[in-house]
């Protein structure tokens, strides 16, 4: 027992320092478009390279995975965060920035993989739901590395003395933490194949993260922009949106386990679909600072369980081991993240920004129905352990 819980507090600590590494990347973003003199267009540009690299990263993190192990995988991620998030810093030029961010990104998505096949190894062995709570870990290093962020501002320190800092917090971590990371028993003997076709259940399951990641990828970029556009808010308050949805989603997937452990993984995602188009609808018939805000907080806590339960219930397939399976259903999921937000602006070129997030809406539906129909039989009890 006690040799579980410190594997669950040295991969709670890497869940959180993979957060801290991309946030602290994302708080420094307008210091970098100075620093390089990029027009919007240009800074646009290079923040194409992070999710470009984070897809290539997919297929590669499930091979890798499926081939070597979780362990060695997340010590490897790990120690390239800690090389790569100061590279960004100590790049001179264009064409050096570029590669870096492009790679920064695929870690990204390799760290994904790896710490959560961990964490489905882990789970096995509790005998019980513990991912969302290891993704709320993920959600409050945002927080975290914002906070930090703005403290480093704040005092001046320059964007090479933020980020060794935050090497060397990643390196101090590892040395302790990579004790207790051990190589997971697969629960599955897959095909290490990574672009086999997906069996229905990691279709349905890739579908239903598509839905949500789209969502999720709309409110992280147009909720600010809802609320100055179309709430109407004062400038002090254009962030409200994007605080209460973000707040909303870290805070649920710390309580998303309990519930999924008493109800069930496919009731918690049909629930958060439910929110997800409830909390929109809401937003959009009614968008005063009051209701917006409401609906908000809805959409971060449907949106928090559908990636971490989609995931659960994917480790668990009987056709590819866990690496490999996460890889199929993350892949099929990210497309959603990246076409998202375009859609949002492309509707509300077409329309307006209103009718845009009332479509927007239609995804936590489309969960609900998905997650309604047949997909019960594919989830499998997790082993019992004393």
């Amino acid at each position: 027992m006690k040799a579980k819980k410190k594997r669950r507090i040295a991969l709670s600590s890497l869940f959180f320092l993979a957060g801290l590494c991309f946030s602290s990347w994302a708080a420094r973003i307008p210091d970098i478009q100075v620093r390089f003199d990029l027009s919007e267009g240009q800074l646009g540009t290079l923040l194409l390279g992070l999710p470009l690299g984070s897809l290539l990263a997919l297929p590669l993190a499930g091979w890798a995975v499926h081939q070597y192990g979780s362990r060695i995988v997340i010590i490897c991620g790990s120690l390239a965060y800690a090389v790569f998030l100061p590279a960004i810093a100590f790049s001179n030029s264009l064409w050096m920035l570029v590669p870096v961010v492009f790679i920064f990104g695929m870690i990204g998505n390799v760290m994904n993989i790896s710490l959560n096949t961990q964490a489905l190894d882990l789970e096995n062995h509790y005998g019980r739901s513990i991912l969302a709570s290891l993704h709320g870990l993920w959600s409050l290093a945002g927080f975290t590395g914002a906070g930090i962020g703005a403290a480093m501002i704040y005092f001046g320190l320059s964007l090479q003395s933020h980020y060794l800092w935050i090497s060397l917090m990643v390196l101090l971590i590892l040395m302790v933490a990579q004790r207790f990371i051990i190589k997971e028993v697969s629960v599955a003997e897959g095909s290490g194949m990574v672009l086999k076709k997906p069996d229905d259940l990691l279709l349905r399951l890739g579908a239903i993260a598509f839905l949500g990641m789209m969502c999720e990828g709309c409110m992280f970029d147009w909720s600010g922009v809802y609320f100055k556009k179309v709430v109407l808010v004062n400038p002090e308050w254009v962030a409200l949106g994007y605080v209460c949805f973000m707040g909303a989603m870290a805070s649920m997937r710390f309580v998303s386990d309990k519930l999924a452990n008493r109800l069930g993984k496919i009731t918690i995602i049909k629930w958060s679909g439910l929110f997800m188009f409830i909390g929109l609808t809401v937003s959009v018939l009614w968008p005063s600072i009051l209701m917006a805000s409401i609906g908000f907080l809805l959409v971060g806590a449907g949106v928090a369980s559908i990636v971490p339960m989609s995931y659960s219930i994917a480790g668990r397939s009987k056709s590819y081991s866990p690496g490999i399976a996460l890889a199929l259903v993350s892949t099929i999921s990210f497309f959603g993240f990246l076409v998202g937000p375009p859609l949002i602006g492309f509707f509300a070129e077409l329309f307006n920004l209103k009718v845009s997030f009332a479509l927007i809406a239609f995804t936590g539906l489309g969960i609900f129905i998905l997650s309604s129909i047949r997909l019960q039989v594919f989830e499998q009890p997790l082993p019992q352990h004393s």
